[in-house]
């Protein structure tokens, strides 16, 4: 049985150690102007509506912007879109800061800016998740990801309490201004990262076909869609305890900023331990019953909230809670990124973040109305019972175990050389495969075709279809399109060691003499030479 990799084996990679402890920095800064925002929305509005959009605000940018975000991970160099996010979000909240010490913030204004940092944290994201199986071996990846969320989690614990008393002491402006300074390190650890860049064989994918492959990969992945569904159901509803807990600290426990960051650090200080125990869960249990157990316990910790009064039971139940929300999240984001190929794993991870983030920001504003409507405890009362229902749909749409199918590039492909002198933008181009298959096969052979159906369709071929010659039934014809030549090349380009198992099982199955015959054509459409002559205004038409 293969040794079971430490929680902290990452740490053994000096860029990984230097980034992560950079990070630490960043996410200090980041909870500290977390908590002045939330707690300046409380002071300079009476609505509880506004002081959950404060939540929507961070998180609604990310489910916008994350898949663009996540083609220019896939395409471009990651460091230099992380360098770019950093700055812009340093600006920002210096920005913000200058408004909060000048006395001109107003409510839509603080939502404003914090939209801007979140755009921000929307550009970094992909590009650094994207990033681990660059900075750690896939062995070390679980860990990584684990880490990443710990190091948030860890100044969770501290900063959400720092904060408060700096804004208790200092106010939200001094809050601001901290966080600006806090992007430093990062921004300088990033500078001094040199990362391999790989060779580019083939040009750059434009930006709306990069959108179009990362859709069309997702869409053509089942597991991964069951992930994209269970993270917006969490999403959704957890939320609505870190969305609330300002108006759970003022109106149910009658505390104030300090209280605010003590219950935020108790979230996190639960969190941490969860982090802590991750490894050793994911190896007893399964990844449907670890997530069924993490909505489960969520749902609990909500509704025990709501129902109490007193800080220091708050506080206890807000770490289970802040167990479950690392566990679960920690758990979708390595599904995502062991189940898919290096060339899509910026844009699957965007549209992971996309979909729970934006479940993030769809239960802030809807729990926001709750709260006032009926007041924050029965809001997070129904988030419990809407929680208690996503672990029930568990027994419907299951999260995959992890994937242990191997995604590294196959590179089997070499280029044929053509007759025809073709550009790279030459197409469209049509391929069409011929099989032989003996009568008692072809249920095997269906079978395998459409596997590879999804293999062809996911990585970029139109208009499939298989045949059957009618004068010789033997005879099968796959065949597809693809828009260019450049595109054929990147399609073939795609094909991981896990794909070639359906290649092989048809190339057991082909009868033939000789190897399947590849037929690659390029479409060219005739007409009659009439057809181009404009028809005169009498002509009747023929």
């Amino acid at each position: 049985m293969p040794q079971r990799a430490s929680a902290l084996a990452p740490f053994r990679h000096a860029t990984f150690r230097a980034l992560w402890t950079a990070t630490l920095a960043s996410n200090l800064g980041g909870l500290i102007q977390a908590v002045g925002a939330g707690w300046l929305m409380t002071t300079i509005s009476d609505s509880d509506d506004m002081v959950a959009l404060v939540q929507a605000a961070t998180t609604l940018p990310i489910m916008i912007f994350s898949l663009a975000a996540g083609a220019l991970a896939d395409n471009f160099d990651r460091r230099n879109i992380m360098l770019a996010a950093q700055i812009l979000m340093m600006l920002v909240s210096a920005v913000l800061a200058v408004f909060a010490i000048s006395g001109m913030l107003s409510p839509w204004l603080l939502l404003a800016f914090t939209f801007f940092i979140g755009c921000g944290t929307a550009l970094h994201n992909p590009s650094w998740q994207a990033s681990m199986g660059d900075l750690v071996p896939r062995e070390h990846l679980p860990g990584a990801v684990t880490l990443n969320s710990m190091s948030y989690n860890l100044m969770r614990s501290v900063g959400p309490a720092v904060g408060g008393m700096i804004v208790a002491l200092a106010g939200a402006a001094f809050a601001f201004a901290l966080n600006a300074l806090s992007y430093i390190a990062l921004i300088r650890a990033l500078w001094l990262w040199k990362p391999q860049r790989p060779a580019r064989t083939l040009p750059r994918e434009a930006f709306g076909s990069a959108i179009s492959a990362g859709l069309r990969y997702i869409a053509m992945s089942p597991n991964l869609l069951k992930v994209l569904f269970r993270g917006f159901l969490f999403g959704l509803a957890a939320v609505a305890v870190l969305a609330l807990l300002p108006l759970v600290a003022r109106d149910l426990v009658q505390g104030g900023a300090f209280t605010y960051g003590i219950m935020l650090g108790c979230f996190g200080a639960g969190a941490i331990g969860g982090a802590m125990l991750n490894a050793r869960v994911r190896e007893n249990w399964r990844n449907e019953t670890i997530v069924r157990a993490a909505f489960t316990g969520f749902a609990i910790s909500a509704v025990l909230l709501a129902l109490s009064r007193d800080l220091w039971i708050s506080c206890l139940v807000l770490l289970p809670a802040g167990a479950c929300w690392v566990m679960t999240l920690s758990l979708f984001n390595v599904t995502v990124q062991l189940s898919t190929p290096r060339w899509v794993v910026g844009r699957a991870l965007a549209l992971y973040q996309t979909a729970t983030f934006g479940g993030m920001a769809a239960g802030s504003w809807l729990w926001g109305l709750t709260a006032e409507a009926h007041g924050a405890d029965q809001a997070l009362i129904v988030s419990g019972a809407v929680l208690l229902g996503g672990a029930l749909i568990g027994l419907r749409f299951a999260l995959p175990e992890f994937d242990k199918l191997n995604l590294d590039p196959l590179d089997r492909f070499n280029e044929p050389e053509l007759k025809l002198d073709l550009s790279s933008r030459s197409g469209p181009i049509m391929v069409m495969v011929d099989y032989e298959i003996a009568q008692a096969d072809i249920p095997a052979f269906l079978t395998a075709m459409a596997l590879r159906r999804r293999i062809r369709i996911r990585d970029g071929a139109r208009q499939w279809a298989l045949l059957r010659d009618l004068e010789n039934p033997r005879v099968w014809t796959e065949s597809y399109h693809v828009a260019t030549w450049v595109e054929y090349v990147r399609h073939h380009q795609r094909r991981t060691f896990a794909d070639a198992v359906v290649s092989d099982q048809l190339l057991a199955l082909h009868r033939g003499k000789e190897s399947p015959r590849v037929h690659r054509m390029i479409e060219r459409q005739t007409v009659p030479i009439r057809d181009d002559t404009p028809l005169k205004v009498h002509e009747p038409l023929p």
